[in-house]
């Protein structure tokens, strides 16, 4: 694909996709990745249902996905025995690049990666991060653009939210 039709592309998709995207009080889209790790299992969404899970698309190329990927390690230290769950979904392509963020920062959570952006495409992401919190139910409780001061606040007040309401 020429680099002019890939941008015409991107362009349409962002056009379209805040009517298209997940929004709070649906169901989250179901999906199955694979994880960025080599040897790993294949992540799908409808395995964790009974469980709050953070949903995270990320980036290498992203400032504020850098800064939140640690902060969100120790939110799941703190709360994944209560029942979360984190998916930190990199989009890096290539993979390389989210690899080598990984192994100057390891994470305790689950990575998957969509190198072809069909689940970003599926939840309607537009920007990085963009994160979605989805209830022991499977209903999107949050949903989230950007990471700034504050913004870990806000996302750890709807976790504890999400675990006592199951």
């Amino acid at each position: 694909m020429t680099t002019t039709k890939r941008l015409i592309g991107l362009l349409v998709f962002f056009a379209f996709s805040s009517a298209l995207g997940t929004e709070e009080g649906e169901l989250a889209p179901d999906f199955t990745l694979p994880s960025i790790y080599e040897n790993q299992p294949v992540i799908t969404l409808g395995n964790l249902k009974g469980k709050t899970v953070y949903i995270d698309f990320w980036a290498s190329w992203c400032a504020p996905c850098l800064r939140s990927m640690p902060l969100y390690n120790d939110l799941y230290s703190r709360y994944k025995d209560q029942g979360l769950e984190i998916l930190a979904i990199n989009v890096d392509n290539p993979i390389e690049d989210g690899l080598d963020f990984l192994a100057d920062t390891p994470l305790d959570f689950l990575v998957p990666s969509d190198i072809d952006g069909e689940i970003s495409e599926l939840f309607g992401v537009i920007g990085m991060p963009s994160s979605y919190l989805v209830d022991a139910d499977g209903s999107v409780r949050l949903v989230h653009m950007g990471f700034r001061d504050g913004d870990l606040e806000t996302i750890e007040s709807a976790i504890q939210a999400s675990l006592a309401a199951h």
